[in-house]
């Protein structure tokens, strides 16, 4: 096998799930395990500057033998999501010649469902036996950005400015790009390795909000309840239908918002609704964000003013509205693909980024393909031969121009 799958096999054979509402940083220690191997790895290669910043973070600079050139940053995050077990991990490398992916344990892949299996016709896939994801997000971003430090470290024919490389942490509970140290990283804009499909350049992502909606009852014994009782948990019912049955998570795709309720709860006196609010334009998730408060004002003049109440936080933001003005950082991802033989393409991200939030800390960032696709679920596939290609496009990446 080649460097950059012997890395990828390497670190997801590490554990390094984060935590959602742990209040440690990062969520788990876990995660310094991992930071520690990259951190030792990274020196052995030869990468200069490497910082542990022990708390998750690792910084590294593969420095310059070529003048006048931008600093151009890499990041991948080193944690993998806890919805699903990481470990112990038994992958296996198997030859796709088409057809059913029989992953293991019960997990199967139908191109039908799955088209783009029919690419990989002839590669080599690494999947897991089925009792565990496989990790790729975003290890398989780790791993490229580590076989590039080497190869552009062990070859010095291949000019290229400096090259500024962050390892993060939480990033899968919206935890890494918020503490990430920007002046110690020190490049010019970069691009999150954290991607699927080979060829995805994303530089367009969801507007988001969260919503809790809370109902207050009235609660009476049934037996004399009529006239006076009024039931929560029936009013939260009740809001549910005034939202359009089309616009959820389930019928919608492209640049198609939706209002995604999460979580409820309820008795009789008090309810509770929480929602996700996503929309790629702005406008349309200020408009979702109305007919909340719209619904909530007729469930008040139905049931009485104190039986309804919403409440709103704006979460992250499209970073089209900044990568608009700076579009040959994403023209200069689209020529290392098409340089490197592969039809590079762009698709509005249904969900966030961390190169949202750094495109608005003033980083412009956005996020590149890995080769590998299904993440966060026991059927998540990485293509050998595509992750082998993806370096050689982060190298023309940061080749001198």
């Amino acid at each position: 096998m080649s460097q950059v799958i012997d890395l990828f096999r390497k670190y997801i054979g590490i554990p390094s799930a984060s935590k959602d509402g742990s209040f440690s940083k990062p969520s788990t220690p876990e995660q310094l395990t991992m930071a520690l191997a990259l951190e030792k790895d990274m020196r052995s290669l030869g990468i200069s500057d490497v910082f542990n910043q022990g708390d998750g973070y690792v910084y590294g600079r593969v420095p310059a033998n070529a003048e006048g050139q931008p600093k151009i940053g890499l990041i991948a995050h080193l944690d993998v999501v806890d919805n699903e077990p990481c470990a112990p991990m038994n992958e296996r490398v198997i030859r796709y010649e088409g057809g059913v992916v029989d992953v293991g344990n019960g997990i199967t892949l139908d191109p039908a469902l799955y088209p783009y299996l029919e690419n990989w016709k002839g590669k080599e896939l690494i999947v897991t036996d089925g009792t565990t994801i496989l990790g790729a997000d975003d290890k398989a971003g780790v791993a490229e950005i580590m076989a590039l430090s080497s190869r552009l470290i062990g070859d010095d024919t291949i000019k290229h400015g400096d090259v500024m490389i962050c390892f993060t942490p939480d990033e899968e509970i919206g935890g890494s790009a918020a503490d990430m140290d920007l002046k110690r990283f020190g490049a010019d804009w970069a691009y999150t390795v954290d991607g699927g499909a080979l060829g995805g350049v994303e530089y367009e992502n969801f507007n988001a909000a969260s919503a809790r909606v809370r109902f207050t009852g009235v609660s009476i014994h049934p037996g004399s309840a009529k006239g006076r009782m009024k039931n929560a948990s029936l009013m939260a019912a009740e809001f549910i239908s005034l939202l359009p049955a089309a616009e959820t998570p389930a019928h919608t795709e492209g640049r198609e918002g939706f209002y995604h309720l999460v979580e409820m709860s309820g008795t009789p006196e008090q309810a509770s609704l929480a929602y996700i609010l996503r929309d790629h334009d702005a406008e349309k998730l200020g408009a979702k964000k109305a007919f909340l408060h719209t619904c909530a004002g007729f469930i008040r003049q139905k049931y009485g003013p104190e039986c309804c109440e919403v409440s709103i936080k704006d979460g992250y933001r499209n970073m089209i509205e900044v990568m608009k003005d700076n579009m040959q950082v994403v023209s200069r991802a689209l020529a290392a693909f098409e340089k490197c033989g592969v039809k590079p393409f762009s698709a509005p991200v249904r969900g966030g980024t961390d190169g949202a939030s750094l495109s608005f800390r003033g980083l412009p960032c956005p996020n590149l393909s890995t080769g590998s696709i299904n993440h966060h679920g026991r059927g998540e596939i990485a293509c050998v031969q595509d992750m082998e290609k993806m370096v050689d496009v982060l190298t023309e990446l940061v080749r001198a121009r």
